[in-house]
């Protein structure tokens, strides 16, 4: 029977942080469908095609190295309705810190209320991805400063051709 784990998340852009979690990850699922969150609410840099094209070309290597299948899909509802669509039983998250806790923990609780079948998984950020957000890799590549520590090097790329100056 294959185990399905559903990683949710905007990854805007995808960086060393969601790889970290992925790799961990693989320890538990054989399939993993890394689903982006597409909400009217956000205003992400990268469409979701361009989102998806990244995560494969991140993704893709080392899950296919963990001999973990690959999927990316976009969803707009809850998580629970996407894993379920998916055939995921688990959903998986990454902590780097407390607060990180504090917000996942409420979270699952609330996704098990709806969704006892789904099961959350939580996975430590490794110490040197823990700094690292989506928000301040934006922010950072804005500002014209250099982010190659932070994501994987094609997302470097499409960041700065992103936010180029003239």
């Amino acid at each position: 029977m294959t185990r399905t784990a559903l990683y949710t998340g905007t990854f805007d852009p995808v960086t060393n942080g969601h790889l970290d979690v992925l790799r961990q990850a693989c320890s538990v699922a054989d399939r993993i469908v890394v689903a982006i969150g597409v909400h009217s609410s956000k205003a992400p840099i990268f469409s979701a095609e361009e989102r998806a094209d990244m995560l494969r070309a991140a993704c893709g290597p080392i899950l296919q190295e963990k001999g973990v299948a690959l999927e990316v899909a976009t969803f707009k509802d809850l998580a629970v309705e996407a894993a379920r669509r998916h055939g995921a039983s688990l959903i998986v998250r990454g902590l780097r810190d407390g607060s990180d806790f504090d917000y996942e923990i409420q979270m699952a609780s609330m996704n098990a209320a709806i969704a006892p079948e789904v099961q959350t998984l939580f996975f430590p950020a490794s110490p040197p991805v823990r700094p690292i957000t989506a928000t301040l890799v934006r922010q950072i590549a804005g500002m014209g400063g250099d982010v190659s520590a932070f994501v994987p090097g094609l997302v470097a790329e499409r960041l700065q051709a992103k936010f180029k100056r003239p």
